[in-house]
């Protein structure tokens, strides 16, 4: 089994992972209920609905 020489040293891990900031998107999506835009598999922040079924209840200020 192949197995490092050397350890990677911390300068060259953090730069081999510069580009991973670069390359993870952020989905957003219609809200099925409102249409506000909301992140994947998370509460909509404007309805507060989830799958359908009301999970958070808003507050009227």
């Amino acid at each position: 089994m192949a197995v490092p020489k050397k350890r990677t040293s911390s300068s060259m891990r953090d730069a081999r992972r510069s580009h991973l900031a670069l390359t993870l998107p952020v989905h957003i999506d219609a809200c099925p209920n409102c249409g506000e835009p909301k992140r994947r598999h998370h509460v909509c922040p404007s309805c507060g609905f989830y799958r359908g079924r009301k999970v958070v209840s808003k507050k009227d200020a």
